[in-house]
């Protein structure tokens, strides 16, 4: 088993996947700081040095905070689509032009037997994707800051052994919550982020027979709690035959603190 992964910080307050293979290990996002990038790593025994690149998904603040600070201490290659390497310019500081690699949407890369594919979600940023990791016949999907799984989406993700997938809020902590209304709009619209219920008849669509993990990632910390994102999700696929516990295992995430290393 070569293929691992650990959600090293999820949520609005920042964001960072680390995927890996024996031979090669990537970053997804670097939405914290950098003092706090290495604290998060060492709490999984792994070496940003070591980094074969970082994969960004989208120019939001929580994605990218400490991306320029990473890149120029340790000249890590960054992976982003053009719009969104614009939309970076002036929120990340000076990249160095031959640490600039452009990854357009569902693109297949490759970091020798390790493919990652690049699929777009549906959010309000300037082009907004995520990633798929490929060694062998394991896969781990990534899919967080969506405001609806759409049927191509599924297409793409279907069949995972591990997903890291958005459970962003309860819609109703959300409409009796503090937000002002054009938050509570922007966040339930097609652009925004998915609840509880919709994410898990999204993963019920896309679970394969191999589907053994299923991480509950960028939980609100108004509009969510993690008993009740777990309850939710756990309720909504036993409407669809899916047992939590059984054919799946649902795991929490954090905001400041690595998910212990998994392996598919």
């Amino acid at each position: 088993m070569s293929l691992h992964f650990s959600v090293l910080a999820s949520g609005s307050t920042g964001n960072a996947i680390y995927v890996a293979t024996e031979e090669h290990s990537l970053l997804i996002d670097a939405g914290l700081s950098g003092k706090k990038m290495q604290e998060l790593f060492n709490g999984i025994g792994k070496k940003i040095e070591d980094l074969s690149g970082i994969l960004v998904t989208h120019e939001h603040s929580d994605h990218i905070k400490g991306l320029g600070v990473l890149a120029r201490k340790y000249k890590l290659p960054i992976y982003a689509n053009e719009k969104t390497w614009k939309a970076m310019d002036g929120l990340v500081g000076v990249i160095p032009t031959e640490q600039k690699f452009n990854f357009e949407i569902e693109q297949v890369k490759s970091f020798g037997g390790l493919d990652v594919q690049s699929f777009g979600v549906s959010h309000d940023a300037a082009e907004p994707m995520f990633y798929s990791f490929h060694d062998g016949d394991k896969k781990i999907v990534v899919i967080t800051d969506t405001g609806y799984v759409s049927d191509r989406m599924k297409g793409i993700i279907s069949d995972a052994d591990a997903y890291v997938f958005e459970s962003n809020h309860d819609v109703q902590m959300l409409q009796m919550g503090h937000y002002p209304w054009s938050i509570k709009r922007r966040i339930l619209s097609d652009v925004g982020h998915v609840s509880n219920e919709d994410a898990a008849l999204a993963m019920a669509d896309v679970m394969g027979d191999k589907t053994k993990r299923i991480y509950l990632a960028h939980l609100s910390k108004d509009n969510n709690m993690k008993d009740l994102a777990r309850m939710s999700v756990q309720q909504t696929l036993a409407t669809r035959g899916v047992i939590v516990g059984e054919q799946v295992e649902l795991y929490d995430t954090d905001p400041d603190k690595p998910t212990a290393l998994a392996f598919v």
